[in-house]
């Protein structure tokens, strides 16, 4: 995997900086507030009503901004500054209070009563449907105070352990293996374009790519986003000129195509992400997506997928499938995606190992680059993993605490160092599929535990190597990590007060979900199913879920992933396709991979012949343009809407 050519392409797109600044000032607190209360409203509303929230544009619209400003005084922002606003936006939009509009759906929703499990969900989560809370829908109840000290606290122990042990795992790989991270110039790249001088401008291409992006998200999004936003402030119902979130032609193709989800998302963006995206990754998925199309009909003919029927849509027609075979088979392929993980890191040990004096870097603290000291970290991990030990004690204390400790210093650190590998040298994520489910399994099965209070408590099971390749970006832009620092401790209360404010407010305007918010309306419903279906394996007698496992489609996963990845290695053709060919295999909503392809061969068969490898600089840009684009649309839309509602409430 270390030597899959398109992956190369990625290694040497961006050198490693000698000059480290902090980037830490009065913008950068003026940019946490900016960011928190005028643009988290509209990434939240926009979550509901889309699917996509406005994350990357809310980083680059406050980019632009402090950025004219500064033209203005006669000044301009630094890399390090730029970055740091971008880190921040990220943060900010994060939104954690954004939690609670689902646990306050969850609760009243038809799955739980479905399922019987309206009364077990536990009250520090939610409140039970019997609360006035939720007939007012607001926050600012008793009701609410035990889960948002919760949330709050839990969120406060996740920014401390941010520099634990993902810190700790970027300086053993980056600083002593001396991984390329791949990725890493990716995610950097789109901040340095703004970060060109006005002189820069006139002959860099950086500032032309985004702005190209940016007008074509502009367009876009007043087609897709603005027109139907306005429209349903006007009539009763808002007019979509292209359906959100797709088009649904499940039951058009039912005929031909029996227990096929078919159907198409509409979304410009997803042209751009294909092209960003490496190209037979995407291939993969259309591979996935086309065997099910295959699949599917014969697994119908032969009983297999027994629950669907004729006249279901596409979120019953992929629940229903998820139940008889894709769930077992996808841990299958989960799975198999896991051994292959472990043995390439295996293997890559086993080729070149470090030497024991190249350790001592961990040891070398660099001043200039801000480094925490290694123990330090350490620490950081240790205090972290207890916290969450000591939280999940007090919530869930008939769960057998054993598991906890082995969650937080056993498998959190060992699949976090193969993550972190993985990540170092080819930038793919891995994860081992239902660990956290199957030990839950256990302790009902072994332990006696009955309930599921344990799968909403804050279990210290993480997976700590995608945060190596976001210290390798903050190094890549050459950012002090003091400043990233300084950066969370101001960006935290902004965050907490904000996201409670605006959720409360999002809430007050119309249920959710409702026909205001479209894309909760619609997905809502089977993300509840797939959730509280797993939940029924703690609880007494024959669950849904053990219904829904069958030990020979798990058997076949493993098998059809092991044997795929084997035959692509003899042959040599790209191993990212077995990571595509698991995405694509109907396990989710396939309807937005048709526009990924299009843009991945768009990427690869037009724009990298005309511009060379040029392109692979250009498309992260260009994504980001967009990005910024469909998200001041957004925004405009938010606003409208949260005005002229604000008006009618006060008119009565």
């Amino acid at each position: 995997m270390y030597d899959d050519k398109e992956l190369a392409e990625y290694r040497d797109l961006l050198p490693a900086p000698t000059h480290f600044e902090e980037g830490f000032d009065w913008k950068t607190i003026v940019g946490a507030v900016f960011i928190g209360f005028l643009m988290m409203p509209g990434s939240m509303y926009l979550q509901l009503v889309i699917g996509t929230g406005i994350g990357p544009a809310a980083r680059w619209v406050t980019i632009i901004l402090f950025a004219e400003i500064a033209k203005r005084a006669y000044t301009e922002l630094k890399q390090q500054e730029i970055f740091l606003l971008y880190y921040m936006a990220g943060a900010a939009m994060a939104s954690p209070f954004h939690g609670l509009l689902w646990s306050q759906y969850l609760v009243q929703s038809d799955a739980a009563k479905m399922l019987g499990l309206t009364d077990l969900i536990p009250t520090w989560i939610a409140p039970g449907p019997e609360s006035e809370s939720l007939v007012a829908r607001t926050f600012f109840h008793r009701d609410w105070l035990v889960p948002i000290l919760l949330l709050v606290g839990s969120q406060i122990v996740q920014r401390i352990d941010h520099f634990g042990l993902g810190y700790a795992l970027y300086r053993i790989t980056s600083d002593v293996e001396k991984l390329p991270f791949p990725m890493a110039p990716v995610g950097a790249l789109g901040t340095m374009a703004l970060a060109e001088s006005t002189e820069d401008r006139k002959t860099g291409w950086k500032w032309r790519v985004f702005s190209i992006g940016g007008m074509i998200g502009l367009a876009f999004g007043a087609v897709y986003v603005l027109f139907p936003v306005v429209s349903g402030l006007v009539f009763t119902e808002p007019v979509r000129l292209l359906p959100i979130p797709w088009a649904d032609f499940t039951r058009n193709t039912e005929q031909w195509l029996p227990a096929v989800a078919t159907g198409i998302q509409l979304d410009l963006g997803l042209v751009f992400t294909g092209m960003v995206l490496p190209f037979w990754a995407v291939i993969g998925g259309l591979a996935g997506l086309a065997i099910t199309f295959v699949a599917n009909p014969m697994l119908y003919q032969h009983g297999i997928l027994h629950r669907w029927r004729q006249g279901m849509g596409t979120v019953e027609t992929v629940f229903a499938n998820n139940f008889d075979f894709y769930m077992s088979f996808g841990i299958g392929l989960g799975l198999a995606i896991g051994v292959i993980g472990v043995w390439q890191v295996a293997k890559s040990l086993r080729k070149g190992g470090v030497g024991g004096s190249a350790y001592k870097a961990l040891f070398t603290t660099n001043k200039v680059r801000g480094d925490i000291n290694f123990w330090v970290s350490i620490a950081i991990y240790v205090f972290s993993t207890l916290s969450y030990v000591g939280m999940c004690l007090f919530l869930v204390p008939q769960f057998p605490w054993l598991f906890f400790v082995l969650y937080g210093f056993l498998y959190t650190p060992v699949i976090s160092y193969i993550t972190a590998r993985m990540e170092g040298i080819a930038g793919q994520f891995v994860s081992l599929p239902l660990v956290r489910e199957a030990s839950f399994i256990a302790g009902a099965r072994f332990f006696g535990y009955q309930g599921i209070e344990i799968w909403y408590a804050p279990i210290p099971i993480h997976n700590y190597g995608k945060a190596t390749v976001d210290f390798r970006e903050i190094e890549l832009t050459g950012t002090s990590l003091r400043g990233i620092i300084k950066a969370e401790i101001v960006v935290f209360p902004v965050v907490m007060v904000a996201s409670l404010l605006f959720s409360q407010f999002i809430w007050q305007l119309a249920p959710i979900p409702s026909a205001s918010y479209p894309y909760a309306q619609e997905l809502w419903h089977l993300q509840a199913l797939n959730t509280l279906l797993m939940q029924t394996s703690t609880l007494e007698g024959n669950s849904l879920f053990f219904q829904a496992l069958n030990g020979w489609y798990v058997t076949a996963g493993i098998g059809l992933g092991l044997v795929t990845y084997i035959f692509l290695m003899i042959f040599g053709l790209p191993v990212l396709l077995v990571y595509g060919i698991v995405r694509g295999l109907g396990q989710s909503v396939p309807h937005g991979l048709i526009l990924e392809v299009v843009g991945a061969l768009l990427g690869r068969y037009y724009f990298l012949k005309r511009y060379g490898k040029r392109w692979r600089q250009y498309a992260p840009v260009l994504l980001a343009g967009f990005s910024c684009g469909m998200g001041l649309m957004g925004m405009f839309a938010m606003g409208a809407t949260l005005i002229l509602k604000s008006l009618g409430k006060l008119a009565y």
